[in-house]
């Protein structure tokens, strides 16, 4: 999978994210689970998009680093909204699959960039 075809696959992500959030219950404890979520699940994306378009190597690293991080937040969120029981099953385990998959892929390309600058 190409640089293009990753950032295809994480704007996918995040709108369905967002399309996800949408069902959440309304009311404190589910604005902020929905906001968490939607912040997170964005933001894979973005920081994917910026890392590609670093300034080096090292600026690389670091946005990988934070598309990692917020992968991971990501399926935090989800793994709550799974033991809540919120939102519809099927789409809620398609978004936990495919956050703990991009969560490798980019611990694999975090731990490349690194290894390739020493």
């Amino acid at each position: 999978m190409d640089k293009f075809e990753l950032e295809k696959r994480t704007k996918q992500f995040a709108i369905r994210i967002i399309k996800f959030a949408a069902t959440l219950p309304y009311g404190k404890v589910g604005d902020v689970v929905r906001y968490q979520l939607v912040k997170a699940g964005t933001s894979v994306g973005a920081n994917y998009r910026e890392g590609n378009r670093a300034e080096s190597r090292n600026d690389f690293i670091h946005k990988i680093g934070i598309v990692e991080k917020e992968a991971s937040e990501s399926q935090y969120w989800l793994e709550i909204c799974e033991e809540m029981k919120w939102g519809d099953a099927e789409q809620r385990r398609w978004l936990l699959t495919e956050a703990g998959e991009l969560l490798a892929i980019f611990t694999s390309s975090g731990r490349t960039a690194k290894a390739a600058r020493a």
